[in-house]
């Protein structure tokens, strides 16, 4: 090897620049020691040459050989890693260069820190399941080369089972309980959770030897403006290893579902995607348009149809009773539950699908199952959500609030969660609350109708009309809930309203909105009816109508709004078979019909 030059100056010793005259000048690095003296310096340079040489990923450096070369000094053997050699920038130089140029106010743009720790997990992830530890993540360690990073500085890497070699790493990095406990796959993942916060906003991640605890959201806007991403730094760097993610795979999937709704916020797309952890939402909830008599437009959460809608998580495919469950057929609760219960297997997940058919017909039953899954697999988190689907069938608000609540940390990236935490704010009367789950939940993903409806209902109880309005409108074509969301389009726009404040513009758009549903006779009549019944009301406010302004095709004047009712009326009538309701909508019909000589 020709030495060329030193690059820099690493943890454990200097790094040199060669070509290997071996491979026509290939360009290679050389990592030396600093004190070929210090027995542990060598000790790590050794274990580096043991099992370095095998790691094999394409976002770690790759060592290409093990070499001694005399100390010109002493004429000591110094050894010499041979690494490939990574052209490019490493994280901490990108990410000093956007501080410089903007004031020290932004760090890297969120999706793109976290696209680079998505790397850098799947990294992690090829060491772990290989029994090894990084132990000192950190954007310097980080080099971005073209479209792909690398981890660089293998000096720390360890097995997980030694207990014996010397620990490095970085304060301000490196987990609270090293000293004490030594290093783990929890404490390798609490390094990603600081780097990644490092990179995201501007951050000292320690002080006089202290690392720096995360930053209050209002102090910082990545954290303020996605709680999601609050949320999963939080879980990330717990103080306690057991509360963090317990392994990259399980991580990278949570980040992940933070990437798409930040980059659905950004771009102004949905970004969806299928859940690792749960099935589809099962029902729409709240979707029903309220009475006209009640002023308001959509009706309030049920707890049944809440329950209903929410996702059920997903079976765990090496259960015994996997294929059974598979099989089971749609039926009626009370039959699933028999066949349930007669299951040729009994297992955790036929008790947890007991448990939520219970929990659907309100059967306090739902205890025995979940206690015993619960007791079985401490560590599975699904009989505490099927606790929170049982404190909502209940009305048990408080309790669901705090059950999902918990939920939502513990996997900021389900938008599952994050409905069923929205659901339970709302049924509490935090419509602020669960407005921001709710619009999170429903940009991301437009599967999730249910979200759709429930930000409308925050917005009108927040007296924004406008806003119910437009996110009903982007309810797509396709979904079986459309014209649920254009009938509620048309209440918002008539009901409950000082007819004083209405303006033409809005009526006519109202009847055009109901024409283009295409509805059955006896729906189109009924929100007909509302229409211009409130059409009439503004003629009596505003003596002199419009020019020619229409509303269902008629023009908006007393005598056509008062004909067209009375048709509404008269077709009504003649549809029901309930003789007292019949003679009603009659008497309606004369009370409105024009006046007339005959």
């Amino acid at each position: 090897y020709e030495v060329k030059g030193c690059l820099a100056h690493g943890g454990l010793g200097w790094i040199y620049l060669a070509a290997d005259r071996n491979l026509d000048g290939r360009w290679v690095v050389l990592k030396g020691l600093l004190d070929t003296m210090d027995a542990e310096a060598l000790a790590a340079a050794e274990a580096e040459r043991r099992f370095l040489i095998g790691v094999d990923h394409p976002n770690i450096v790759k060592i290409i050989n093990f070499v001694q070369h005399p100390d010109p000094a002493t004429g000591r053997l110094v050894g010499y890693i041979v690494m490939e050699y990574v052209g490019g920038e490493s994280l901490q130089d990108m990410l000093r260069r956007r501080l410089r140029e903007s004031g020290n106010t932004e760090a890297l743009p969120l999706s793109h820190a976290i696209a680079y720790v998505l790397e850098i997990l799947r990294a992690f992830g090829y060491l772990h399941d290989r029994g090894l530890l990084y132990c000192d993540l950190k954007p310097a360690n980080v080099i971005q080369v073209e479209e792909q990073l690398k981890l660089i500085d293998l000096g720390a890497v360890r097995r997980i089972d030694d207990l014996d070699s010397a620990i490095y790493g970085t304060i301000g990095y490196q987990a609270p309980e090293i000293a004490q406990d030594g290093p783990s796959i929890a404490s390798d993942l609490y390094t990603v959770g600081r780097t990644l916060a490092v990179l995201s906003f501007p951050f000292q991640p320690a002080t006089r030897d202290h690392a720096t605890p995360l930053p209050p959201p209002e102090q910082a806007y990545p954290l303020s403006r996605y709680e999601s991403f609050y949320r999963f730094l939080l879980r990330a760097t717990h103080p306690r290893p057991e509360l963090r993610f317990q392994d990259a795979a399980e991580m990278s999937d949570q980040l992940r579902g933070v990437l798409r709704e930040v980059r659905a916020d950004e771009e102004g797309r949905p970004y969806p995607a299928l859940s690792n952890l749960f099935g589809p939402e099962r029902a729409a909830a709240g979707t029903t348009l309220a009475p006209e008599e009640s002023g308001t437009v959509l009706a309030p959460l049920d707890s049944a149809e809440v329950v209903a809608a929410l996702p059920v998580p997903l079976v765990d495919p090496a259960d015994p009773a996997a294929s059974f469950l598979a099989g089971l057929t749609a039926r009626n609760p009370a039959a699933l539950a028999d066949a349930l219960r007669q299951a040729p297997v009994t297992s955790p997940e036929t008790d947890l699908a007991l448990a939520r058919v219970l929990i659907e017909q309100g059967s306090p039953e739902a205890d025995g199952p979940l206690s015993r899954v619960a007791q079985e697999r401490p560590w599975d988190w699904r009989p505490y959500w099927y606790r929170g689907m049982q404190a909502t069938a209940a009305g048990d608000v408080n309790e669901a609030l705090r059950i999902f609540d918990e939920l939502y940390s513990r996997m900021p990236g389900e938008e599952a969660a994050k409905l069923a935490l929205a659901f339970a704010r709302e049924r509490a009367g935090d419509f602020r609350g669960a407005a921001r789950l709710y619009e999170t939940v429903w940009r991301t993903d437009h599967s999730y109708v249910s979200a759709a409806f429930g930000l409308a209902r925050t917005r009108l109880a927040e007296g924004d009309r406008a806003g119910a309005t437009a996110v009903l409108d982007q309810v797509p074509l396709s979904s079986s809930h459309r014209v649920a969301a254009q009938l509620a389009t048309v209440a918002i726009a008539v009901r409950g309203r000082e007819v004083a404040q209405l303006a033409p513009d809005e009526l006519a758009t109202a009847g055009q909105r109901l024409t283009d549903l295409g509805l059955d006779d006896g729906r189109h009549h009924r929100m007909a009816a509302e229409v211009l019944r409130t059409a009439l009301a503004w003629l009596e406010v505003h003596r002199v109508p419009p020019q020619g302004v229409q509303v269902l095709n008629v023009p908006l004047t007393e005598l056509g709004v008062r004909r067209e009712l009375e048709r509404v009326y008269r077709a009504m009538a003649r549809a029901t078979q309930v003789v007292e309701e019949r003679r009603e909508l009659v008497d309606m019909a004369n009370a409105v019909r024009p006046r007339t000589w005959v």
